[in-house]
């Protein structure tokens, strides 16, 4: 069990494979989609990404109320598995032609498929999200260095990045003695709070205090278990502490039981790409593989993708 850090060969080749949909979508008013209407500008300068500020208006000169509408319905759609008109008008505070008239376009842009009096996603969305995964730099350059990290660990790991303040996974793999599968699977379906996961953590370290305190703004600090960082100031601390080591760890802020090791990958000269973890139970990350060990082999790991993408950038 971990008894040694993780050694992975280097390759200039790294095939892609079909995955499920990754939604980028937020969340309509009705249930968080939208909860903190705001507006999107850009940071100072040598901070890559999209600032979060609130907006005092009801609602921005440069959005459309009606897409905003729209993207509630896909939203919950997915969340419902599945809705009728009558289910979503209750659910989002909406007429009923309202929503039938969004159904319908929808539909029309072969988006939703009707079955019998309940609407659902249609698979036509899959190559959308294949589309946005395969052109990721992260996810092309990192095949083969997760599903060994996997197998060599025996964990369950995460690649993630950050869009819009929230985690993004842009690809896992299970290792033998990976546990809560059905919850990280589920998991791939929507955006993680970054403050309480390992990958979370790393990547919010490599950003100004100005940057996460905007993410902090529109997203806040919600309590997962009884582990959770809800502090901003105490966050700040921990994000100090990850830039010393590192490294950030997950001591069972996101869910009761287990833990999870992560670092960041920020290739030379750019931003922040994301971030790799390796989650299990607390009686498997204990001691010297929760403290030394693990961190080791996800460090080297992260250091292999940020090669692997510097090397396909140059080719």
């Amino acid at each position: 069990m971990y008894s040694t850090p993780v050694h992975v060969e280097l390759s200039k080749t790294t095939p892609t494979d079909t995955a499920s949909l990754t939604t980028r979508y937020e969340r309509h008013p009705a249930f968080d989609l939208f909860e903190h209407r705001s507006k999107r500008t850009r940071p100072a300068s040598g901070d890559g990404g999209w600032l979060v500020t609130p907006d005092s208006t009801s609602e921005s000169p440069r959005t459309l109320s009606t897409v905003e509408t729209t993207v509630g319905v896909l939203t919950a759609l997915r969340d419902c598995d599945g809705a009728t008109v009558s289910e979503l008008a209750d659910r989002l505070d909406l007429s009923r032609p309202g929503v039938y008239k969004h159904l319908a376009t929808l539909a029309e842009c072969d988006l939703v498929v009707q079955r019998g009096d309940t609407y659902h996603l249609a698979l036509h969305l899959l190559p959308l999200g294949q589309y946005v995964r395969h052109g990721d730099p992260l996810y092309r350059s990192s095949e083969t260095v997760v599903e060994v990290l996997a197998a060599e660990t025996g964990g369950f790991v995460h690649l993630t990045a950050e869009e819009y303040g929230r985690g993004i996974h842009v690809r896992t793999a299970s290792g033998e003695h990976g546990v809560g599968i059905t919850y990280h699977d589920a998991g791939l379906e929507r955006p993680d709070y970054l403050h309480c996961t390992a990958t979370g953590k790393a990547i919010l370290a490599t950003y100004s205090r100005e940057r996460v305190d905007a993410i902090l703004d529109e997203h806040g600090l919600p309590e997962k278990t009884d582990d959770t960082i809800t502090s901003r100031a105490r966050l700040h601390e921990t994000l100090e502490t990850i830039r010393e080591r590192g490294y950030a760890v997950n001591d069972e802020e996101e869910l009761a039981g287990l833990r999870a090791v992560g670092a960041p990958i920020t290739p030379t000269d750019s931003d922040v790409l994301g971030a790799i973890s390796v989650s299990g139970p607390v009686s498997r990350l204990s001691g010297e593989t929760f403290a030394e060990t693990l961190p080791m082999s996800v460090i080297e790991v992260a250091n292999v993708i940020e090669v692997t993408v510097e090397t396909d950038v140059s080719e």
